[in-house]
Protein backbone atom coordinates (compact mmCIF):
# COMPACT_ATOMS: atom_id res chain seq x y z
CA UNK A 1 0.00 0.00 0.00
CA UNK A 2 2.79 2.39 0.93
CA UNK A 3 4.57 1.56 -2.29
CA UNK A 4 1.46 2.41 -4.30
CA UNK A 5 1.02 5.70 -2.47
CA UNK A 6 4.65 6.63 -3.02
CA UNK A 7 4.43 5.73 -6.67
CA UNK A 8 1.27 7.81 -7.02
CA UNK A 9 2.88 10.77 -5.34
CA UNK A 10 5.95 10.59 -7.56
CA UNK A 11 3.79 10.49 -10.67
CA UNK A 12 1.79 13.46 -9.44
CA UNK A 13 5.02 15.37 -8.90
CA UNK A 14 6.42 14.62 -12.34
CA UNK A 15 3.14 15.39 -14.06
CA UNK A 16 2.76 18.71 -12.30
CA UNK A 17 5.95 20.04 -13.89
CA UNK A 18 4.89 20.18 -17.56
CA UNK A 19 2.01 22.57 -16.88
CA UNK A 20 4.51 25.09 -15.52
CA UNK A 21 7.25 24.40 -18.04
CA UNK A 22 5.10 24.51 -21.16
CA UNK A 23 4.33 28.18 -20.69
CA UNK A 24 8.04 28.99 -20.98
CA UNK A 25 9.05 26.56 -23.71
CA UNK A 26 10.92 28.14 -26.62
CA UNK A 27 8.94 28.11 -29.82
CA UNK A 28 10.04 26.06 -32.80
CA UNK A 29 9.63 26.89 -36.47
CA UNK A 30 8.08 23.41 -36.72
CA UNK A 31 4.68 23.76 -35.13
CA UNK A 32 3.84 20.05 -35.33
CA UNK A 33 6.50 18.78 -32.91
CA UNK A 34 5.16 16.55 -30.17
CA UNK A 35 4.87 17.89 -26.64
CA UNK A 36 6.93 14.91 -25.55
CA UNK A 37 9.55 16.25 -23.15
CA UNK A 38 9.73 19.06 -20.64
CA UNK A 39 11.93 21.69 -22.20
CA UNK A 40 14.02 24.23 -20.33
CA UNK A 41 12.68 27.74 -20.10
CA UNK A 42 13.90 30.36 -22.56
CA UNK A 43 15.90 31.97 -19.79
CA UNK A 44 17.77 28.71 -19.25
CA UNK A 45 18.96 28.42 -22.82
CA UNK A 46 22.66 29.20 -23.33
CA UNK A 47 23.27 32.61 -24.77
CA UNK A 48 26.27 34.16 -26.45
CA UNK A 49 28.30 36.14 -23.90
CA UNK A 50 27.94 39.89 -23.97
CA UNK A 51 31.23 41.41 -25.15
CA UNK A 52 32.07 44.61 -23.27
CA UNK A 53 34.89 46.97 -24.26
CA UNK A 54 38.15 45.97 -22.61
CA UNK A 55 39.37 48.52 -20.07
CA UNK A 56 42.72 50.09 -20.69
CA UNK A 57 43.99 49.39 -17.17
CA UNK A 58 43.69 46.19 -15.17
CA UNK A 59 41.45 46.53 -12.12
CA UNK A 60 42.56 43.34 -10.36
CA UNK A 61 45.62 41.15 -9.99
CA UNK A 62 43.47 38.03 -9.79
CA UNK A 63 43.61 35.62 -12.74
CA UNK A 64 40.83 35.97 -15.31
CA UNK A 65 37.83 33.69 -15.15
CA UNK A 66 38.19 30.71 -17.45
CA UNK A 67 35.24 29.20 -19.27
CA UNK A 68 35.30 25.41 -19.46
CA UNK A 69 33.57 22.86 -21.66
CA UNK A 70 34.45 19.22 -22.42
CA UNK A 71 37.05 18.82 -25.14
CA UNK A 72 35.02 16.06 -26.81
CA UNK A 73 31.86 18.20 -27.07
CA UNK A 74 31.92 20.00 -30.43
CA UNK A 75 30.03 23.20 -30.97
CA UNK A 76 26.69 22.16 -32.44
CA UNK A 77 27.17 24.83 -35.12
CA UNK A 78 30.16 22.92 -36.50
CA UNK A 79 28.43 19.52 -36.59
CA UNK A 80 27.74 18.30 -40.13
CA UNK A 81 27.48 15.19 -42.26
CA UNK A 82 29.93 16.09 -45.03
CA UNK A 83 32.90 18.44 -45.41
CA UNK A 84 31.81 21.71 -46.98
CA UNK A 85 34.23 21.31 -49.89
CA UNK A 86 32.69 17.95 -50.81
CA UNK A 87 29.36 19.71 -51.21
CA UNK A 88 30.83 22.58 -53.22
CA UNK A 89 30.42 25.09 -50.38
CA UNK A 90 32.93 27.52 -48.86
CA UNK A 91 33.84 26.43 -45.35
CA UNK A 92 33.27 29.95 -44.01
CA UNK A 93 29.75 30.20 -45.44
CA UNK A 94 28.27 31.60 -42.19
CA UNK A 95 31.09 34.16 -41.97
CA UNK A 96 30.29 37.27 -39.96
CA UNK A 97 26.55 36.63 -39.70
CA UNK A 98 25.11 36.25 -36.22
CA UNK A 99 23.68 32.92 -35.09
CA UNK A 100 20.35 34.53 -34.25
CA UNK A 101 20.10 36.19 -37.67
CA UNK A 102 20.89 32.94 -39.49
CA UNK A 103 18.43 30.96 -37.36
CA UNK A 104 15.68 33.48 -38.09
CA UNK A 105 16.42 33.37 -41.83
CA UNK A 106 16.39 29.56 -41.91
CA UNK A 107 13.07 29.50 -40.04
CA UNK A 108 11.54 31.93 -42.54
CA UNK A 109 13.04 30.35 -45.66
CA UNK A 110 10.58 28.96 -48.17
CA UNK A 111 11.72 25.74 -49.78
CA UNK A 112 13.10 26.61 -53.25
CA UNK A 113 10.90 25.22 -55.99
CA UNK A 114 13.80 24.57 -58.37
CA UNK A 115 15.33 21.20 -57.40
CA UNK A 116 18.92 22.41 -57.84
CA UNK A 117 18.42 25.21 -55.31
CA UNK A 118 16.51 22.93 -52.95
CA UNK A 119 19.51 20.58 -53.02
CA UNK A 120 21.84 23.53 -52.37
CA UNK A 121 19.70 24.58 -49.41
CA UNK A 122 19.87 21.07 -47.98
CA UNK A 123 23.65 21.02 -48.49
CA UNK A 124 23.93 24.21 -46.43
CA UNK A 125 22.01 22.52 -43.62
CA UNK A 126 24.11 19.34 -43.45
CA UNK A 127 27.59 20.67 -44.27
CA UNK A 128 30.45 20.88 -41.79
CA UNK A 129 30.90 24.65 -41.65
CA UNK A 130 32.90 27.00 -39.48
CA UNK A 131 30.56 28.38 -36.79
CA UNK A 132 29.39 32.00 -37.07
CA UNK A 133 31.68 34.53 -35.45
CA UNK A 134 29.43 34.90 -32.42
CA UNK A 135 28.94 31.18 -31.86
CA UNK A 136 29.50 30.15 -28.26
CA UNK A 137 27.81 26.77 -28.11
CA UNK A 138 24.36 28.31 -28.49
CA UNK A 139 22.03 25.66 -29.94
CA UNK A 140 19.83 28.17 -31.75
CA UNK A 141 21.37 27.80 -35.20
CA UNK A 142 21.73 24.02 -34.90
CA UNK A 143 18.06 23.62 -33.99
CA UNK A 144 17.09 25.89 -36.89
CA UNK A 145 19.06 23.60 -39.22
CA UNK A 146 17.31 20.52 -37.84
CA UNK A 147 13.90 22.15 -38.15
CA UNK A 148 14.62 23.19 -41.73
CA UNK A 149 15.49 19.58 -42.56
CA UNK A 150 12.25 18.42 -40.94
CA UNK A 151 10.34 20.93 -43.05
CA UNK A 152 12.04 19.49 -46.15
CA UNK A 153 11.07 15.96 -45.08
CA UNK A 154 14.76 15.02 -44.86
CA UNK A 155 14.36 12.83 -41.77
CA UNK A 156 17.42 10.66 -42.38
CA UNK A 157 19.70 13.70 -42.55
CA UNK A 158 18.09 15.26 -39.49
CA UNK A 159 18.42 12.13 -37.37
CA UNK A 160 22.05 11.65 -38.39
CA UNK A 161 22.86 15.23 -37.38
CA UNK A 162 21.16 14.66 -34.04
CA UNK A 163 23.07 11.42 -33.55
CA UNK A 164 26.36 13.21 -34.16
CA UNK A 165 25.48 16.09 -31.85
CA UNK A 166 24.15 13.78 -29.13
CA UNK A 167 20.51 13.16 -28.26
CA UNK A 168 20.67 13.95 -24.55
CA UNK A 169 19.66 17.62 -24.80
CA UNK A 170 15.88 17.89 -24.35
CA UNK A 171 15.49 20.01 -27.52
CA UNK A 172 17.46 17.42 -29.50
CA UNK A 173 15.65 14.44 -28.04
CA UNK A 174 12.24 15.95 -28.71
CA UNK A 175 12.99 16.05 -32.44
CA UNK A 176 14.70 12.64 -32.48
CA UNK A 177 11.67 11.15 -30.68
CA UNK A 178 9.29 12.48 -33.34
CA UNK A 179 11.48 11.24 -36.18
CA UNK A 180 11.42 7.80 -34.57
CA UNK A 181 7.62 7.88 -34.41
CA UNK A 182 7.38 8.70 -38.11
CA UNK A 183 10.00 6.13 -39.11
CA UNK A 184 8.36 3.34 -37.13
CA UNK A 185 11.15 2.96 -34.55
CA UNK A 186 9.09 4.19 -31.58
CA UNK A 187 10.13 1.26 -29.38
CA UNK A 188 13.76 2.33 -29.72
CA UNK A 189 12.77 5.91 -28.87
CA UNK A 190 10.89 4.80 -25.77
CA UNK A 191 13.80 2.64 -24.63
CA UNK A 192 16.09 5.63 -25.10
CA UNK A 193 13.69 7.77 -23.08
CA UNK A 194 13.84 5.32 -20.17
CA UNK A 195 17.64 5.24 -20.34
CA UNK A 196 18.07 9.03 -20.06
CA UNK A 197 17.26 10.21 -16.53
CA UNK A 198 17.93 13.82 -17.54
CA UNK A 199 15.02 13.72 -20.02
CA UNK A 200 11.68 14.42 -18.35
CA UNK A 201 8.81 13.15 -20.49
CA UNK A 202 5.43 14.83 -20.50
CA UNK A 203 2.47 12.74 -19.39
CA UNK A 204 1.41 11.88 -22.96
CA UNK A 205 4.87 10.58 -23.91
CA UNK A 206 5.12 8.75 -20.59
CA UNK A 207 1.76 7.03 -21.12
CA UNK A 208 2.64 6.17 -24.72
CA UNK A 209 5.99 4.64 -23.80
CA UNK A 210 4.71 2.78 -20.76
CA UNK A 211 2.05 1.18 -22.94
CA UNK A 212 4.52 0.39 -25.73
CA UNK A 213 6.68 -1.30 -23.10
CA UNK A 214 3.74 -3.43 -21.90
CA UNK A 215 3.30 -1.71 -18.53
CA UNK A 216 -0.40 -1.01 -19.03
CA UNK A 217 -1.16 -0.68 -15.33
CA UNK A 218 1.39 2.09 -14.84
CA UNK A 219 0.19 3.80 -18.00
CA UNK A 220 -3.43 3.75 -16.80
CA UNK A 221 -2.40 5.05 -13.38
CA UNK A 222 -0.49 7.89 -15.01
CA UNK A 223 -3.54 8.85 -17.04
CA UNK A 224 -5.81 8.81 -14.00
CA UNK A 225 -3.35 10.99 -12.10
CA UNK A 226 -3.17 13.45 -15.01
CA UNK A 227 -6.96 13.63 -15.08
CA UNK A 228 -7.11 14.23 -11.35
CA UNK A 229 -4.66 17.11 -11.73
CA UNK A 230 -6.66 18.45 -14.69
CA UNK A 231 -3.68 18.21 -17.01
CA UNK A 232 -5.65 16.64 -19.85
CA UNK A 233 -8.50 17.96 -21.91
CA UNK A 234 -11.56 15.85 -22.67
CA UNK A 235 -10.23 15.17 -26.19
CA UNK A 236 -6.81 14.10 -24.88
CA UNK A 237 -8.43 11.88 -22.27
CA UNK A 238 -10.56 10.20 -24.93
CA UNK A 239 -7.58 9.50 -27.19
CA UNK A 240 -5.30 8.28 -24.39
CA UNK A 241 -8.02 6.10 -22.89
CA UNK A 242 -8.71 4.44 -26.23
CA UNK A 243 -5.00 3.96 -26.78
CA UNK A 244 -4.74 2.15 -23.43
CA UNK A 245 -8.01 0.23 -23.61
CA UNK A 246 -8.39 -1.08 -27.12
CA UNK A 247 -11.78 -2.60 -26.31
CA UNK A 248 -13.22 0.91 -25.92
CA UNK A 249 -12.67 1.49 -29.63
CA UNK A 250 -15.12 -1.21 -30.70
CA UNK A 251 -18.32 0.58 -29.74
CA UNK A 252 -17.06 4.16 -29.38
CA UNK A 253 -17.86 6.80 -32.01
CA UNK A 254 -15.02 7.81 -34.34
CA UNK A 255 -12.42 10.14 -32.92
CA UNK A 256 -12.70 13.73 -34.13
CA UNK A 257 -10.53 14.65 -37.13
CA UNK A 258 -7.26 16.39 -36.34
CA UNK A 259 -6.04 19.07 -38.72
CA UNK A 260 -2.50 19.45 -37.36
CA UNK A 261 -1.55 16.37 -35.33
CA UNK A 262 1.82 15.90 -33.74
CA UNK A 263 3.67 12.66 -34.54
CA UNK A 264 2.65 11.38 -31.09
CA UNK A 265 -1.04 12.00 -31.73
CA UNK A 266 -0.64 10.64 -35.27
CA UNK A 267 0.86 7.41 -33.87
CA UNK A 268 -1.89 6.95 -31.29
CA UNK A 269 -4.62 7.45 -33.89
CA UNK A 270 -3.01 4.69 -35.95
CA UNK A 271 -2.70 2.46 -32.87
CA UNK A 272 -6.44 2.64 -32.12
CA UNK A 273 -7.34 1.73 -35.69
CA UNK A 274 -8.18 5.22 -36.99
CA UNK A 275 -5.05 6.14 -39.00
CA UNK A 276 -4.85 9.67 -40.31
CA UNK A 277 -4.21 10.25 -44.01
CA UNK A 278 -0.83 11.89 -44.59
CA UNK A 279 -1.74 13.58 -47.87
CA UNK A 280 -2.54 16.94 -46.30
CA UNK A 281 -0.05 16.71 -43.45
CA UNK A 282 3.51 18.11 -43.55
CA UNK A 283 5.72 16.10 -45.86
CA UNK A 284 7.67 14.52 -42.98
CA UNK A 285 4.55 12.47 -42.14
CA UNK A 286 4.72 10.78 -45.56
CA UNK A 287 7.61 8.68 -44.23
CA UNK A 288 5.10 6.83 -42.06
CA UNK A 289 3.47 5.47 -45.23
CA UNK A 290 6.72 3.89 -46.43
CA UNK A 291 6.43 1.11 -43.84
CA UNK A 292 5.86 -2.41 -45.11
CA UNK A 293 2.52 -2.59 -43.29
CA UNK A 294 1.12 0.10 -45.59
CA UNK A 295 -0.64 -0.86 -48.81
CA UNK A 296 1.41 -0.70 -52.01
CA UNK A 297 -0.60 2.12 -53.60
CA UNK A 298 -0.28 4.28 -50.49
CA UNK A 299 3.44 3.53 -50.33
CA UNK A 300 3.84 4.55 -53.96
CA UNK A 301 1.97 7.81 -53.34
CA UNK A 302 4.16 8.59 -50.32
CA UNK A 303 7.36 7.69 -52.16
CA UNK A 304 6.39 9.91 -55.10
CA UNK A 305 5.63 12.81 -52.80
CA UNK A 306 8.94 12.41 -50.97
CA UNK A 307 10.98 11.90 -54.15
CA UNK A 308 9.35 14.95 -55.75
CA UNK A 309 10.50 17.01 -52.76
CA UNK A 310 13.99 15.50 -52.77
CA UNK A 311 13.39 13.90 -49.36
CA UNK A 312 14.28 10.40 -50.58
CA UNK A 313 16.49 9.40 -53.51
CA UNK A 314 14.91 8.44 -56.80
CA UNK A 315 16.38 4.97 -56.42
CA UNK A 316 14.11 4.37 -53.43
CA UNK A 317 11.09 5.36 -55.51
CA UNK A 318 12.03 3.00 -58.33
CA UNK A 319 12.60 0.24 -55.79
CA UNK A 320 9.01 0.65 -54.56
CA UNK A 321 7.76 0.83 -58.17
CA UNK A 322 9.38 -2.55 -58.80
CA UNK A 323 8.06 -4.48 -55.81
CA UNK A 324 5.40 -6.31 -57.84
CA UNK A 325 3.44 -6.19 -61.07
CA UNK A 326 0.48 -3.78 -61.24
CA UNK A 327 -2.81 -5.59 -60.78
CA UNK A 328 -4.86 -2.81 -62.37
CA UNK A 329 -4.56 -0.12 -65.02
CA UNK A 330 -5.01 3.62 -65.20
CA UNK A 331 -3.49 6.41 -63.13
CA UNK A 332 -0.50 5.45 -61.05
CA UNK A 333 -0.57 1.86 -62.32
CA UNK A 334 0.10 2.96 -65.90
CA UNK A 335 3.06 4.97 -64.63
CA UNK A 336 4.44 2.02 -62.67
CA UNK A 337 4.00 -0.27 -65.67
CA UNK A 338 5.75 2.15 -68.05
CA UNK A 339 8.71 2.56 -65.70
CA UNK A 340 8.97 -1.19 -65.13
CA UNK A 341 9.11 -1.83 -68.89
CA UNK A 342 11.88 0.77 -69.23
CA UNK A 343 13.88 -0.70 -66.34
CA UNK A 344 13.82 -4.12 -67.97
CA UNK A 345 15.36 -2.61 -71.10
CA UNK A 346 17.97 -0.76 -69.04
CA UNK A 347 18.90 -3.93 -67.13
CA UNK A 348 19.55 -5.61 -70.47
CA UNK A 349 21.30 -2.52 -71.90
CA UNK A 350 19.08 -2.98 -74.97
CA UNK A 351 19.00 0.26 -77.04
CA UNK A 352 16.02 -0.86 -79.10
CA UNK A 353 13.90 -1.76 -76.09
CA UNK A 354 14.90 1.42 -74.26
CA UNK A 355 14.20 3.60 -77.31
CA UNK A 356 10.71 2.09 -77.47
CA UNK A 357 9.96 2.33 -73.74
CA UNK A 358 11.54 5.66 -72.78
CA UNK A 359 8.96 8.08 -74.31
CA UNK A 360 6.01 6.53 -72.44
CA UNK A 361 7.94 6.29 -69.18
CA UNK A 362 9.21 9.87 -69.45
CA UNK A 363 5.75 11.22 -70.24
CA UNK A 364 4.39 9.51 -67.12
CA UNK A 365 7.26 10.83 -65.00
CA UNK A 366 6.78 14.39 -66.29
CA UNK A 367 3.07 14.32 -65.46
CA UNK A 368 3.96 13.28 -61.91
CA UNK A 369 6.60 16.01 -61.54
CA UNK A 370 9.37 13.48 -60.86
CA UNK A 371 11.81 14.42 -63.63
CA UNK A 372 14.88 15.23 -61.52
CA UNK A 373 14.54 12.28 -59.12
CA UNK A 374 14.10 9.97 -62.12
CA UNK A 375 16.96 11.56 -64.09
CA UNK A 376 19.43 11.25 -61.22
CA UNK A 377 18.61 7.54 -60.96
CA UNK A 378 18.65 6.39 -64.60
CA UNK A 379 21.04 8.86 -66.29
CA UNK A 380 24.14 6.69 -65.88
CA UNK A 381 22.42 3.65 -67.35
CA UNK A 382 20.99 5.65 -70.26
CA UNK A 383 24.12 7.58 -71.14
CA UNK A 384 26.11 4.91 -73.09
CA UNK A 385 23.14 3.62 -75.09
CA UNK A 386 22.79 4.69 -78.76
CA UNK A 387 19.11 5.63 -78.69
CA UNK A 388 17.06 6.74 -81.67
CA UNK A 389 13.85 8.61 -82.38
CA UNK A 390 12.13 10.68 -79.64
CA UNK A 391 14.13 8.79 -77.01
CA UNK A 392 17.32 10.52 -78.14
CA UNK A 393 16.07 13.99 -77.16
CA UNK A 394 14.71 12.66 -73.88
CA UNK A 395 18.09 11.09 -73.18
CA UNK A 396 19.64 14.56 -73.53
CA UNK A 397 17.14 16.11 -71.13
CA UNK A 398 17.71 13.40 -68.56
CA UNK A 399 21.48 13.83 -68.78
CA UNK A 400 21.24 17.60 -68.32
CA UNK A 401 18.93 17.20 -65.32
CA UNK A 402 21.30 14.74 -63.65
CA UNK A 403 24.18 15.49 -61.30
CA UNK A 404 26.71 15.00 -64.14
CA UNK A 405 25.07 17.59 -66.39
CA UNK A 406 28.37 18.99 -67.68
CA UNK A 407 29.66 15.54 -68.64
CA UNK A 408 26.38 14.70 -70.33
CA UNK A 409 26.54 17.96 -72.31
CA UNK A 410 30.01 17.16 -73.61
CA UNK A 411 28.78 13.87 -75.08
CA UNK A 412 25.86 15.15 -77.15
CA UNK A 413 24.87 17.90 -79.54
CA UNK A 414 21.87 20.18 -79.80
CA UNK A 415 19.36 20.13 -82.62
CA UNK A 416 17.36 23.23 -81.72
CA UNK A 417 18.36 26.72 -80.52
CA UNK A 418 17.02 25.82 -77.07
CA UNK A 419 19.11 22.66 -76.88
CA UNK A 420 22.24 24.46 -78.08
CA UNK A 421 21.80 27.01 -75.30
CA UNK A 422 21.23 24.27 -72.71
CA UNK A 423 24.48 22.60 -73.69
CA UNK A 424 26.42 25.87 -73.57
CA UNK A 425 24.95 26.61 -70.14
CA UNK A 426 25.86 23.16 -68.85
CA UNK A 427 29.47 23.60 -69.97
CA UNK A 428 29.91 27.08 -68.53
CA UNK A 429 29.70 28.89 -71.85
CA UNK A 430 26.30 30.57 -71.52
CA UNK A 431 27.80 34.07 -71.46
CA UNK A 432 28.86 33.63 -75.12
CA UNK A 433 25.79 31.76 -76.34
CA UNK A 434 22.80 33.04 -78.27
CA UNK A 435 19.77 33.22 -75.98
CA UNK A 436 16.59 31.78 -77.55
CA UNK A 437 14.21 33.74 -75.33
CA UNK A 438 13.80 36.36 -72.61
CA UNK A 439 14.43 34.00 -69.69
CA UNK A 440 17.49 32.54 -71.40
CA UNK A 441 18.76 36.09 -72.05
CA UNK A 442 18.41 36.97 -68.36
CA UNK A 443 20.25 33.80 -67.40
CA UNK A 444 23.01 34.54 -69.93
CA UNK A 445 23.41 38.08 -68.55
CA UNK A 446 23.62 36.66 -65.04
CA UNK A 447 26.72 34.72 -66.09
CA UNK A 448 28.38 37.80 -67.62
CA UNK A 449 29.44 39.20 -64.27
CA UNK A 450 27.48 42.47 -64.17
CA UNK A 451 27.89 44.49 -60.91
CA UNK A 452 25.40 43.61 -58.18
CA UNK A 453 23.05 46.17 -56.64
CA UNK A 454 24.66 47.86 -53.64
CA UNK A 455 22.44 46.11 -51.09
CA UNK A 456 23.45 42.67 -52.36
CA UNK A 457 27.12 43.61 -52.71
CA UNK A 458 27.09 44.76 -49.09
CA UNK A 459 26.27 41.22 -47.94
CA UNK A 460 29.40 40.00 -49.68
CA UNK A 461 31.58 42.88 -48.48
CA UNK A 462 30.53 42.14 -44.90
CA UNK A 463 31.38 38.44 -45.28
CA UNK A 464 27.77 37.29 -44.89
CA UNK A 465 27.89 34.66 -47.62
CA UNK A 466 25.22 32.40 -46.14
CA UNK A 467 22.77 35.27 -45.97
CA UNK A 468 23.62 36.10 -49.59
CA UNK A 469 22.79 32.56 -50.73
CA UNK A 470 19.47 32.57 -48.88
CA UNK A 471 18.69 35.93 -50.48
CA UNK A 472 19.57 34.45 -53.89
CA UNK A 473 16.89 31.78 -53.38
CA UNK A 474 14.23 34.47 -52.98
CA UNK A 475 15.52 36.44 -55.96
CA UNK A 476 15.57 33.35 -58.16
CA UNK A 477 11.93 32.61 -57.25
CA UNK A 478 10.98 36.18 -58.18
CA UNK A 479 12.89 35.80 -61.44
CA UNK A 480 11.14 32.55 -62.28
CA UNK A 481 7.85 34.43 -61.80
CA UNK A 482 8.83 37.03 -64.37
CA UNK A 483 11.13 39.56 -62.68
CA UNK A 484 14.09 38.90 -64.95
CA UNK A 485 16.34 41.50 -63.31
CA UNK A 486 16.11 39.58 -60.04
CA UNK A 487 16.86 36.35 -61.87
CA UNK A 488 20.07 37.91 -63.14
CA UNK A 489 20.92 39.16 -59.63
CA UNK A 490 20.29 35.73 -58.13
CA UNK A 491 22.81 34.11 -60.45
CA UNK A 492 25.28 36.91 -59.82
CA UNK A 493 25.04 36.37 -56.06
CA UNK A 494 25.53 32.62 -56.31
CA UNK A 495 28.55 33.01 -58.56
CA UNK A 496 30.07 35.70 -56.32
CA UNK A 497 29.93 33.23 -53.40
CA UNK A 498 31.72 30.62 -55.52
CA UNK A 499 28.66 28.56 -56.41
CA UNK A 500 28.93 28.73 -60.19
CA UNK A 501 28.10 25.05 -60.65
CA UNK A 502 24.96 25.36 -58.53
CA UNK A 503 23.98 28.46 -60.51
CA UNK A 504 24.36 26.60 -63.81
CA UNK A 505 22.37 23.64 -62.56
CA UNK A 506 19.58 25.88 -61.27
CA UNK A 507 19.41 27.66 -64.61
CA UNK A 508 19.23 24.35 -66.45
CA UNK A 509 16.43 23.09 -64.22
CA UNK A 510 14.47 26.30 -64.75
CA UNK A 511 14.74 26.06 -68.54
CA UNK A 512 14.33 22.32 -69.04
CA UNK A 513 11.55 21.73 -66.53
CA UNK A 514 9.65 24.63 -68.04
CA UNK A 515 9.94 23.25 -71.58
CA UNK A 516 7.70 20.51 -72.89
CA UNK A 517 9.35 17.40 -74.40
Amino acid sequence: MQTDLLRNALICLTLAIPAQARAEQPLSAIDWLSDSVILPSVAALPRAPVRLPEPGVATSALPEAVSVRPLDAPSPDSVGLHPAADLGLPGDLWGASSSRRLADLLAAQTTPSVPALRDLFKAMLVAELAPPVDSAGDRRLFLARIDALLALGALDDAVELLNRAGRTEPEYFRRWFDISLLNGTENIACARLRALPQISPTYAARIFCLARGGDWQAAALTLETAKALRLVSAEEDDLLARFLLAELSDDAPPLPPVRAPSPLVFSMYAAVGEPLATTNLPIAFAHADLRDVTGWKARIAAAERLARAGAIPGARLLEIYGERLPAASGGVWDRVDAVQVLLVGLDRADPTAVSAALPAAWDAIVKAGLEVAFAETVADALDPLPLHGPAEDIQMRIGLLSADFSGAASRTRGRTPEQVFWLALAQGEADRATAPGAIAAALRDGFRGAPLPIGLQTLLDQNRKGEAVLRAFDLFAQGADGNLDELQNALGLLRAVGLDRAARRAALHLLILGARP
